[in-house]
């Protein structure tokens, strides 16, 4: 096999070391190794770097393990060293013969024949948007748990709000709910004061949701905890945001662009753009960027029988965003072409795959428009807004063909036609 890296390393990565192996291929295609195993405290780590700099080594190799290979990274991203991060699936090892040296040599061959594909890891900037959305997508799973406790302890406590009103912490539900914790028998006449504009045409059920309502010590405690910490969390997700969009600035014009897409926000534009990064180059083509989403269907096939084609659980966070954004633009009223593609595709896929469809749709719009600076313009936009629906018309023939396949007997129709 023809070798493409003359000098390479192949990194093993851990808590607490590291396992280096250096190939150098000569001339007459022989390589040779060195092996050295390095803690991974800031000093050993500079060191590390500087070994493989003195072995005019500048490609390096490491399987990303958990958060552990982020160090090693930092350290050598600084210098003119290429780093390539391998998911551990590609460079795993034979079961029963693997150990940490032999993995790290085994990693160094893969990669001096440019067997090993690189995982995605963008700018260092692109690096610290991302980190910042991922906690407030943290922050907002926090909350939604606290919720769903806040609920837990209204439905045990005999509260029926949820049940009436369509949000459970609405300002009408949340002025009665403030007066209930507050006080240990519920005013009705005083809950009526609290009502809010359209929740007033349900004044009688929401009287009712709360009469004889029994709220023990425990479930009182529990929800002026719950309802304490969802106030931090609503402070803290504020906070975030505009975090992210102050580091974002740079790339406003990039969000008011994707805005231009159906379902799309500024703030949804804006974490779009901290998971993909705004250099397409490094996806190889806008199908490659929705397979790395999570979006395409994976390839499972042998002796000419395909086998599960679900999609894959890549794009933990960037794919439940882009099922949000594709749920919100078949709803847009002011463009109705998600709409359009979605309704076609639910009647023959069903409401799951035709979702997926559509945010597969959106995430190919986002490569086209950041590659080449396009607005939102699909090129069968015009042929859909102005089609019309097909009329069938039934004829004779179809109506027989039809009884036949149905099963009926039909000679009797086609000597009178």
């Amino acid at each position: 096999m023809k070798i493409v890296h003359q000098v390479c390393c192949g990194v093993v990565v851990h808590k607490n070391f590291i396992v280096a192996t250096i190939a150098s291929t000569n001339k007459n295609n022989i390589t040779t190794y060195l092996q050295k195993t390095f803690t991974t405290l800031n000093p050993e780590l500079f060191a590390f770097r500087t070994w493989l700099l003195d072995n005019n080594c500048y490609d390096v190799c490491m399987e990303s393990t958990g958060k552990y290979w982020i160090p090693v990274f930092n350290v050598l991203e600084a210098s003119d060293i290429r780093v390539i991060i391998a998911h551990p699936k590609y460079v795993r090892s034979i079961k029963g013969k693997k150990t940490d040296k032999k993995d790290s040599k085994w990693i160094a061959d893969l990669f001096k024949h440019d067997l090993v594909r690189s995982s995605f890891i963008p700018p260092k900037d692109i690096r610290a948007l991302r980190e910042i959305s991922r906690y407030r997508s943290k922050l907002v799973y926090m909350r939604t748990s606290e919720k769903n406790r806040y609920q837990n302890s209204m439905t045990v406590s005999n509260i029926g709000l949820g049940s009436v009103l369509v949000d459970s912490f609405g300002i009408t539900a949340q002025l009665i709910m403030g007066h209930i914790l507050t006080s240990d028998i519920p005013d009705e006449e005083f809950c009526l004061g609290l009502i809010q504009k359209a929740a007033k045409k349900k004044t009688d059920k929401i009287i009712e949701s709360i009469r004889d309502c029994n709220i023990s010590s425990d479930q009182r405690f529990k929800m002026n905890e719950t309802k304490a910490h969802m106030d931090y969390l609503e402070q803290a997700i504020a906070r975030t945001e505009v975090e992210l969009f102050v580091r974002i600035k740079p790339y406003f014009g990039l969000i008011e662009l994707l805005t231009g897409i159906p379902g799309i926000k500024p703030l949804s534009g804006a974490i779009i753009l901290s998971e993909i990064g705004v250099n397409m180059e490094v996806f190889e083509s806008a199908g490659h960027l929705c397979s790395w989403a999570g979006l395409a269907p994976t390839n499972n096939e042998s002796a000419g029988k395909k086998k599960s084609t679900r999609i894959s659980k890549a794009g933990e966070f960037l794919k439940p965003l882009l099922v949000q954004c594709a749920l919100g633009a078949i709803l847009c009223k002011r463009e109705t072409y998600f709409a359009v593609k979605y309704k076609k595709i639910k009647k023959r896929r069903g409401h799951k795959k035709a979702i997926i469809a559509i945010a597969r749709m959106m995430l190919t719009c986002i490569y086209h428009m950041i590659k080449n600076g396009e607005c939102f313009n699909p090129c069968d936009y015009q042929e859909l807004s102005n089609s019309t629906p097909r009329v069938h018309k039934l004829t004779e023939s179809v109506a027989i063909d039809f009884l036949a396949k149905s099963g009926y007997d039909i000679s009797t129709l086609q000597k009178a036609v």
